[in-house]
């Protein structure tokens, strides 16, 4: 089997004779309302009680069994993040795995099985739900998990609410112009991820960079995951009718629409995906810088994801760049052995390369 090449990883794309670079930053996180979502969830008190409600008073049983069934969603569809929670304190498991579930259900709202009747009302309501959660009135046992946890950690609404934009977008739009909506997207639905865990995962102690800077290596693992994502689902989408791809950059390369709906894998096709590989990772090596800032016993399911997701974009690159017709996998095996490395770079101390 003949061995490929890794696209390099360096500090800007690298510009060929036949082919342009592409840039990597996306939009400004001014533009996002970053910082305000960072200072808001650095005040001392959680901000539901600064909001005047009342924490929600449920029976301590019922309370258990509500995280229970998200440890159990969580160890279900996530097993290496999972496992990575293990080592979080018993209050950090829970809130995380609460904030999974809640996430993973607004994805399905629109990817899930009942996708074909979504509408605007439905996004709508889930948004009023939020509403509810953060006022402390859940409509069901998973939503109760999320309530009492946002009134255990300093959340922001705007990360959750942004989420649900990005369910919005999604059934509106099924092409890109440019990387920068394309990152707009990929902020929406998975950079807020990283803005919803940090009050959750918390800092380490020790760490001397700034807040804001461990928000955006956050924010920066969401965008890095999102980006892997569809780049794994290429062919998938495509027999959606649906293309996450700069089409301004798949133009820079002689591709279209057409190229990707056919599933045909060329050698200008190849090309263009090791430049949004190396994007990607260039994303990774960003979230990197801020991993080991968390504090310590929250470190090794930020490592396991970003190990995860690293190990997918090699896969597309040993099945020879074809994303179309093939979806890159990583399997049990590798993902098992890929904990021990996840656990020795959690035990790392927090880094000065801010």
């Amino acid at each position: 089997m003949a061995i490929t090449a890794r696209a390099e990883v360096i500090a800007a794309p690298k510009i060929s004779i036949s082919f342009p670079g592409l840039t990597k930053q996306g939009i400004p996180h001014t533009d996002l309302q970053v910082q305000e979502i960072v200072t808001r969830q650095s005040w001392p008190n959680n901000l539901a009680k600064e909001g005047g409600c009342r924490k929600p008073q449920f029976h301590p049983l019922f309370l258990e069994e509500a995280y229970n069934k998200c440890r159990d969603i969580c160890a279900e569809y996530a097993k290496t993040f999972y496992l990575g929670t293990l080592l979080m304190t018993e209050e950090r498991q829970k809130a995380i795995w609460a904030i999974y579930v809640w996430c993973r259900r607004t994805d399905e709202l629109v990817d899930g099985p009942n996708a074909d009747y979504m509408n605007s009302g439905v996004l709508e309501r889930w948004e009023e739900r939020l509403h509810d959660i953060f006022d402390g009135r859940p409509y069901d046992m998973l939503d109760a998990a999320l309530s009492d946890t946002v009134f255990n950690f300093p959340l922001d609404i705007k990360p959750f609410r942004d989420m649900i934009e990005g369910m919005r977008m999604d059934t509106r739009k099924s092409r890109y112009k440019n990387f920068q909506e394309l990152y707009l997207y990929c902020y929406y639905v998975a950079g807020t991820v990283g803005l919803m865990s940090v009050p959750v995962m918390g800092i380490a102690p020790e760490s001397s960079v700034s807040t804001h800077s461990i928000y955006n290596a956050a924010l920066y693992l969401g965008i890095g995951n999102q980006l892997t994502n569809i780049l794994r689902d290429v062919g998938e989408d495509a027999s959606r009718g649906r293309v996450y791809l700069p089409q301004d950059e798949l133009a820079q390369f002689g591709l279209c629409d057409k190229d990707v709906l056919s599933r045909k894998v060329t050698d200008e096709w190849r090309e263009f995906m090791k430049e949004q590989i190396t994007r990607a990772r260039f994303y990774f090596n960003l979230a990197e810088e801020g991993a080991s800032q968390l504090d310590k016993d929250s470190r090794w399911p930020v490592w396991s994801s970003l190990l995860l997701y690293r190990k997918i974009l090699d896969a597309i690159e040993d099945n020879d760049y074809d994303n179309l017709t093939k979806r890159a996998y990583v399997g049990r095996t590798k993902k098992l052995l890929m904990l021990p490395l996840a656990y020795t770079r959690a035990l790392s101390k927090p880094g000065f390369s801010f």
